[in-house]
């Protein structure tokens, strides 16, 4: 870890390596999951066609709603058949340090992962390790509370809410969230005006359900759990982004297969635009395969009442939204969980670019973080 990083943004971030910074599920950053990493390699689709400059691209992302872009590119085979003859081998993770240690090690190569997990694997390689080439999607968070307890933000104060975990994306939004509201908290205990709980999202549910939280600041589809356990949503966190725009998932790439390989991650991320554009042309078609591919991917599918709401809630993207990326990362170093980290060179866009020109769309902007 670079000498810039404080001992707490360390021991939050490496737990989650979503975001989500933050989280980082990832997630998500468990961002949910219930999922054990499976580095199966299992994949829907033969490869056919003309091998591109790699005979395989292994490509990770968490068993979560909000990497739907990857459920759905691999459920109905958008990745492959742009990599042709190029097999798309696929791993699920259930944590951020996971799939940045895969990563590392070579285990994949392209991965979906949120944001925070994204900037602890840049910083701490010292940005050798990693570039964001690409968003995925946005919103998918909301703070959940029992409604006989909780019945307006002001009544937030005095009570037990918990956060996926310690310098997660979510963690810092609500610490956030919190200050200014004016109201203090020490960010490594979480004890102060509110006491933050620091809880994995897949027994959140039960927590809640226990008594042991009052409410929870949390990513989908954790989120529409607690909802159908009888917790009400008394904030959308989208709601205090600018145009209600946050990145919550994007696309990350090892430097040294973008520089071997740029071909083959230029077909993954043309099978990313088309997977998105399907989405939104398609929601309906698109959840139910998302979903299919969750219950592929973690034993389970989602019943109605929880994936209805959790995916109307997330916005799927070409965008990284890198400006939000630096205001999540000031809202860190704002917690004390940060000093103020140099993310120079942390986007590299030109693929996505190259790929949004050919598919007639406009480009998308890096805020100044993009490499030299």
């Amino acid at each position: 870890m670079p000498a810039n990083t404080s001992a707490s943004w360390r021991r939050g971030l490496a737990a989650v390596a979503a975001l989500p910074l933050l989280a980082l599920a990832a997630t998500a950053c468990s961002y949910g999951s219930q999922a054990k990493d499976d580095t199966s390699g299992k994949t829907n689709v033969a490869a056919k066609g003309k091998k591109l400059s790699a005979d395989t691209v292994k490509i990770g992302y968490f068993g979560n709603l909000t990497h739907g872009t990857a459920l759905v590119g691999n459920q109905k085979g958008f990745f492959q058949k742009e990599l042709q003859g190029t097999k798309a081998q696929y791993s699920t993770f259930n944590a951020g340090p996971s799939e940045i240690e895969a990563l590392n090690a070579g285990s994949i190569d392209i991965g979906w992962i949120g944001p925070s997990p994204s900037v602890n694997g840049y910083t701490k390689s010292q940005g050798k390790s990693l570039r964001i080439i690409g968003g995925s999607a946005s919103g998918g968070v909301k703070l959940v509370v029992n409604p006989k307890k909780i019945k307006s933000l002001d009544d937030v104060k005095g009570k037990r809410i918990a956060t996926p975990q310690l310098g997660n994306t979510q963690d810092v939004a609500f610490l956030n969230w919190v200050a200014e509201k004016g109201w203090k908290v020490d960010a490594n205990s979480g004890k102060g005006d509110v006491s933050v709980v620091r809880t994995d999202n897949k027994i959140t549910p039960d927590a809640y359900k226990g008594g042991s939280i009052d409410g929870a600041w949390v990513p989908e589809p954790t989120a529409s759990k607690l909802v159908a356990e009888g917790g009400k949503v008394l904030l959308d966190e989208s709601d205090l982004w600018p145009g209600k725009k946050f990145v919550i998932t994007n696309i990350i790439v090892r430097q040294s297969f973008l520089k071997e390989h740029p071909d083959v991650v230029e077909a993954v991320l043309r099978g990313s635009v088309k997977t998105n554009a399907w989405i939104n042309a398609n929601p309906d078609e698109a959840k139910a395969a998302a979903n299919k591919q969750l219950a592929a991917d973690t034993g389970k599918a989602l019943p109605a009442d929880v994936l209805d709401p959790a995916w109307k809630s997330i916005r799927f993207t070409d965008d990284p939204l890198a400006s939000t990326l630096g205001t999540e990362a000031a809202h860190a170093v704002k917690a004390g969980l940060l000093v103020k980290p140099d993310l120079k060179g942390i986007y590299d866009l030109a693929p996505l670019n190259k790929v949004l020109k050919a598919e007639g769309k406009g480009a998308v902007a890096d805020a100044g973080l993009g490499v030299k």
